[in-house]
């Protein structure tokens, strides 16, 4: 294993802050992040992408579980910390200073790269949107993503849960998704406010019959007025009362009532329409 300054020295050295405005908190535990480079199993020669690496902490201990990674880092701060890494991964890391919402990420592989970041908090959710909506199967492997505690739950949530929400169905739609950890305040450099938590998340077999735009327009209408009977919140979509009463599905439900299942299959019969 190559030996490597300890994190907290990179960052002095550099003059590195964590900048509110890109979201960013800094994790310098090795020990946790070896945990969370393990989480999408062995490495070993295998493609990641990373985005937001800051000074690198998440970036060298999937190096040093043997992966082959891309990171993309919109901070030019960050660059020549990492540029330290390539240096001592030679070969194995390739780094991109752009903003990772204004790139085709999927053209920068040849084959299925895992995905593994401490996302930034700003931003988190819509990249994480955007490669649910990719056609399927994804160009990715498998996601191993970082968020405030409280999306981390939405995304694995139950029906008649509180946190079963939009991003439950988007996720579990398409993913078999699961807490993989959660990651204490305390640990990043500044703490932030929250918890965060860790989560992973494979494709499952193609879904049949359904369009991504379709169902995320049910479901941001459905959970936008999440009090409300299905009879209301969907009444702003065409033909979804319809397929409610064609499906047998009670339109005096609420949204957080409705299985993953049921609101796939809203949307399939939309989409065939």
């Amino acid at each position: 294993m190559t030996a490597l300054p300890p994190l907290r020295e990179v960052i002095a050295r550099h003059g590195l802050m964590a900048s509110k405005a890109l979201g960013q908190n800094f994790l310098l535990d090795g020990q946790l992040l070896a945990r969370i480079a393990a989480v999408p199993g062995d490495l070993a020669g295998a493609e990641v992408f990373e985005v937001g690496p800051g000074p690198g902490g998440l970036t060298r201990a999937l190096l040093q579980a043997g992966a082959r990674v891309t990171a993309v880092e919109r901070d030019d701060r960050c660059l020549p910390a990492l540029a330290e890494l390539g240096t001592a991964f030679p070969g194995r890391l390739r780094v991109i200073a752009e903003d990772a919402l204004a790139l085709d990420t999927a053209m920068l592989f040849e084959g299925r790269p895992h995905i593994v970041a401490n996302l930034p908090y700003n931003v988190g959710t819509s990249l994480f949107v955007r490669w649910l909506s990719v056609p399927w199967q994804p160009w990715w492997q498998s996601l191993t993503l970082m968020f405030q505690k409280e999306v981390a739950d939405r995304i694995v949530a139950t029906p008649a849960s509180d946190a079963y929400g939009r991003l439950s169905v988007l996720a579990q739609w398409r993913t078999s998704a699961r807490l993989a950890m959660t990651v204490h305040r305390s640990a990043f450099t500044p703490p932030p406010k929250i918890m965060s938590a860790v989560v992973h998340l494979a494709p499952l077999a193609p879904p049949d019959g359904t369009d991504f735009a379709v169902l995320e327009r049910v479901t941001a209408a459905a959970f936008g007025q999440r009090r409300k009977m299905l009879r209301q919140s969907l009444k702003s979509v065409a033909g979804a009362l319809d397929v409610l009463a064609a499906l047998s599905i009670d339109p005096t439900r609420r949204a957080e009532t409705v299985s993953v299942d049921e609101f796939v299959a809203i949307a399939r019969a939309l989409s065939a329409h």
